[in-house]
């Protein structure tokens, strides 16, 4: 089986789902973020505070390398992976994308009491969520399958990503 990729802004359930995903169909899961704060041995935040954004991309892109050699996996990727064209090709070449989507409000609840966003570590969290929302909207759009979580549960998102994996 082709490779599973979650992707969609941070908030949006990816790690729930993919872990509900994985179980369902007997699959390796992999969320990403913390797959690199393990072999960095630091947390994102501290990542992104020692080495800078554009540093941690490049991880993400040397990981989504990696992963996208094997198979059989369900893989929760970093709100902001697909935006990078070289990123989405490999997403594309190597498993079928699902963007989770969630208003911003939503987000913003889910999120508000999380230290580890450092995307977030901002006066005005809510506008930098609207924001960086409407500059990934296109990346997002360019995914296979859109799932909007606002009104489901994860188990709901996850059976409803098997039941698009069965009719295609």
């Amino acid at each position: 089986m082709r490779n599973i990729y979650l992707v969609g802004f941070m908030g949006t359930g990816k790690t729930t789902v993919g872990v509900i995903l994985a179980k369902r169909l007997k699959l390796e899961f992999i969320e990403m973020d913390s797959l690199i704060e393990q072999r960095q041995g630091k947390s994102i935040c501290q990542i992104f505070a020692d080495l800078g954004e554009e540093a941690f991309r490049q991880m993400e892109n040397q990981l989504l390398n990696e992963i996208s050699k094997k198979s059989n996996l369900v893989v929760s990727c970093g709100g902001g992976l697909i935006c990078d064209p070289a990123n989405s090709r490999i997403l594309k070449g190597s498993g079928v994308t699902f963007c989770l989507k969630a208003s911003a409000s939503l987000i913003y609840q889910r999120t508000k009491n999380q230290t580890q966003r450092p995307l977030l570590k901002v006066d005005n969290p809510m506008k930098k969520i609207e924001e960086l929302l409407a500059e990934r909207k296109p990346f997002y759009e360019s995914a296979d399958f859109i799932i909007d979580t606002d009104t489901m549960l994860p188990e709901q998102v996850a059976e409803k990503i098997i039941h698009i994996l069965e009719s295609n």
